[in-house]
């Protein structure tokens, strides 16, 4: 029998219906797929948040094409998705050293799907022969289109790769995540390997897009300028498609307000700055710091382009352990933590203005009245008075701010 015969009308229209329900309400699906997809710490790209959500953008691509093509001809062979959100993680994978063993997390997204689909086929239908039909067609359908996905990835990988090693870019990437591992590596070797001086003050920064095609020339750009901001010519590695790891060997590092002058130039493009420190460790602290920065401007869409560590390296420390931290906002804020954003960001400026209600109104654009009446209510919304708990309110708002309003 032709392993691709058509199901059965009733079966194909149980398929169809199934693969609508999904298109109409996919959010819980996605976030299943990311949870079990992320659930191990130490997955490789779990704590980059570019290539993270590059991966939660393939996930929803993956999803979706496989849905679409059962509502339009159910059962049917479902061709592979090289979509670019997948070819652009495929290339993520090769310019930080991974291999194939990286796509693991297809599979977990497999077994999440899986286990949905088989719960909404027991819900459609009762009928034992029709159940078995559309368990039959449909295993058949996702596990060959994610077989055949992930065969045309690792084509795409091995092309990449080949590109990748006939250039610098392998060498660079090489060395620096052997730094940023601890690795024992000499620094005159090092320095020699990069043509850049370690044993010098740097200053990392992450330079980044969350367009899923990222224009390199821009990215470049922004590179160029964070070097002119510290008066040092720039270190560039590319990690993925659609960031840089940029840094600059100066006493001092960019000027953050000389480099967002000229990422107003640059639509879409985005700088972490880390701190400024010494030697071959103070290239790798910078570095990570430089991603927490990332991480948290990742998360809010109120983030202008560039930040630095130093601005907020409290909240980055206050984060680290995430539970805690939730706790620590909820305790603090109260009622407040929930209420409407312009609430939030009052409280917030007004803070951070010295509780000074004529800066805080200058900062806001908008009159002191509205911003003496937007404070009572935040008073009404707190679980104690402001007064001499300026500090944690302050710090509780913060968080909040830069994890998204969460």
């Amino acid at each position: 029998m032709d392993p691709w015969e058509p199901p059965s009308l009733p079966v194909a229209e149980h398929i169809r219906t199934a693969a609508s329900l999904l298109l109409e309400a996919p959010e819980a699906m996605f976030a299943e797929v990311d949870a079990a997809v992320f659930a191990d710490p130490d997955h490789p790209m779990a704590n980059d948040p570019v290539i993270a959500a590059a991966i939660r953008r393939n996930n929803r691509a993956n999803l979706v094409h496989w849905a679409e093509a059962n509502v339009r001809d159910p059962g049917a062979r479902v061709p592979p998705n090289m979509s670019p959100e997948v070819l652009i993680v495929a290339r993520d994978f090769v310019r930080r050293g991974l291999d194939a063993d990286a796509l693991h997390g297809y599979r977990v997204g497999q077994n999440v799907s899986w286990r949905r689909w088989m719960t909404l086929a027991f819900e459609l239908t009762s009928d034992p022969d029709e159940l078995r039909e559309l368990l039959d067609v449909s295993a058949r359908s996702i596990f060959t289109f994610v077989d055949e996905t992930l065969a045309g990835i690792a084509e795409q990988m091995e092309r990449e790769r080949d590109e990748l090693t006939r250039g610098t870019h392998a060498q660079r990437l090489e060395v620096v995540s052997l730094i940023l591992e601890g690795a024992p590596i000499g620094v005159e070797r090092a320095s020699t390997r990069l043509n850049y001086a370690l044993d010098r003050t740097h200053t990392a920064a992450i330079v980044w897009s969350d367009s899923v095609e990222a224009d390199a020339g821009l990215l470049e750009k922004a590179a160029e300028a964070a070097g002119r901001a510290a008066g040092a010519r720039p270190l560039t590695v590319v990690p993925s498609a659609s960031a840089l790891w940029v840094w600059v060997a100066s006493a001092h590092g960019p000027d953050v307000g000389e480099l967002g002058a000229a990422l107003a130039a640059l639509p879409g493009v985005r700088v972490a700055v880390g701190p400024t420190a010494g030697g071959i460790a103070g290239f790798r602290r910078s570095h990570l710091d430089a991603l927490a920065t990332q991480r948290l401007m990742h998360r809010t869409a109120a983030a202008p382009q560039v930040a630095s560590y130093d601005d907020l390296q409290v909240v980055a420390l206050a984060t680290q352990d995430e539970e805690r931290a939730d706790e620590f906002v909820a305790r603090t804020l109260g009622d407040l933590a929930t209420a409407p954003a312009e609430l939030r960001e009052t409280a917030r400026v007004y803070l951070r203005e010295g509780s000074n209600t004529t800066r805080t109104a200058r900062v806001l654009f908008t009159h002191r009245n509205t911003i003496v009446a937007r404070l009572a209510r935040t008073e009404q919304l707190l679980p104690a008075p402001l007064a001499g708990r300026g500090l944690q309110v302050a710090l509780a708002l913060e968080i909040l701010h830069w994890r998204g309003g969460e």
